[in-house]
């Protein structure tokens, strides 16, 4: 019998519920912690369905994963687009398929990347355009890492000195700058099966623990047309990158909703961050996912879900991805009620394995040396990541 595995960290509270709400479905199919013992090129798994929850961390995990997909297993989410996507990308793809983000662009990164020189950025100008960039964005703005995530190494920045003086911090990390969104509603919004949606008002400015704790502040017409709308953007946004289990952030500005994160392939769906009504549903939808995944699963045959970015650059229809269902209502959570974790959450057991010895490696001694490349004949500017302004630049250094 084929499996339903979860392949997860140090979180325990959404792996065990995912695990006991499968099996009390009695769908014909088994939920377990996913155990891996040895990864052999091309050899299939015992699962039919893998939720993955940590391979962004853990680099074996990410390939073991590959691996599995190669030879028929569903991995939520998609391995191969997770490992491609990140930050930018998402903003820059949200414009093309008309969804309101914040003004964005790109910076080179503070220390230049290892094993590169001055000669490795002959392409990048000199000073760059620092002037039309902030006019473009404006201050206040936030910095941020394009492809992080869990509001790591995230600055906010008031003026152009102040962004020169925290990206000093930011060593080898690409850096994008994006302007700041004065909302008046916040939701954060869970979306499985590029099919079901969640929409939870959220706070980003509380403690972790609070974030939830947080009510809707658009009433009557206005207040059902904005969710409609989310729920809309949430839906293109997930079909478009491809993600069966995903969080959408947005902020309200002037009553349109504007996407603010939606790179999140694995959602936090911890009881004690999200609350009791939120988690129960992210248990159930995941599980029914889950199920319809593993029952539609072909043996054999490659049973990843791609991006419409993706399909249309191949020229597959649009037809072939998730339905989406227009009469699917719109859910919302009722009063959120935190929750003090216990000492000891119930923790998810998984079997280990003693691994064999390995065989001693050959050494291979008939490589030859590789010819350095040439240093280059044309003059190249200096060219640094990002810098203080040029002398010859309006900005001056402090």
């Amino acid at each position: 019998m084929k499996k339903i595995g979860i392949l997860f960290g140090m979180e325990n509270t959404f792996p065990n519920a995912f695990i006991e709400r499968v099996n009390s479905k009695n769908s014909g199919f088994i939920a377990e912690a996913v155990s891996i013992d040895k990864v052999v090129q091309a050899d299939p798994t015992e699962y039919a369905v893998i939720i993955d929850r940590i391979s962004q961390d853990v680099p074996f995990y990410r390939a073991f994963l590959k691996n599995a997909a190669l030879s028929g297993t569903a991995v939520i989410n998609n391995p191969f687009w997770w490992s491609a996507d990140e930050k930018f990308f998402n903003n820059a793809l949200a414009e093309k398929i008309g969804v309101p983000v914040p003004k964005t662009v790109l910076l080179p990164s503070k220390v230049r990347p290892e094993n590169t020189s001055e000669t490795s950025f002959r392409n990048l100008a000199f000073p760059m355009a620092w002037e039309e960039i902030f006019q473009y964005i404006g201050f206040p703005a936030y910095m941020k890492p394009h492809d992080g995530g869990g509001w790591k190494s995230v600055y906010k920045v008031v003026n152009p000195h102040d962004m020169w003086h925290k990206h000093e911090e930011t060593g080898q990390l690409v850096m994008m700058l994006q302007e700041e969104i004065e909302f008046t509603d916040y939701f954060r919004c869970y979306c499985t099966g590029q099919k079901e949606v969640l929409i939870m008002p959220y706070e980003p400015r509380n403690p972790h623990h609070l974030r939830y704790a947080a009510e809707m502040k658009a009433t009557g017409e206005a207040g059902e047309k904005l969710l409609e709308t989310i729920k809309d953007y949430t839906l293109r946004l997930n079909i478009a990158l491809g993600y069966d289990f995903n969080t959408v952030e947005f902020a309200v500005r002037d009553g349109i909703p504007i996407a603010i994160d939606f790179c999140n392939p694995a959602p936090d769906a911890d009881i004690y961050s999200v609350g009791r009504d939120n988690f129960e549903w992210v248990v159930e939808a995941a599980a029914n996912m889950a199920i319809e995944r593993a029952q539609r699963a072909i043996p054999g045959q490659t049973n990843l879900t791609w991006g419409t970015f993706v399909k249309d650059a191949l020229g597959i229809p649009a037809a072939t991805n998730a339905a989406i269902t227009s009469s699917a209502a719109i859910e919302t959570p009722a009063v959120f009620e935190p929750i003090v974790a216990p000492a000891a959450a119930k923790e998810v057991k998984v079997k280990t394995v003693t691994p064999k010895k390995t065989s001693k490696l050959v050494e291979d001694k008939g490589a030859e040396p590789v010819p350095s490349e040439p240093e280059p004949k044309i003059p190249t500017k200096k060219a640094a990541a990002t810098k203080f302004p040029a002398a010859n630049s309006k900005l001056k250094k402090p």
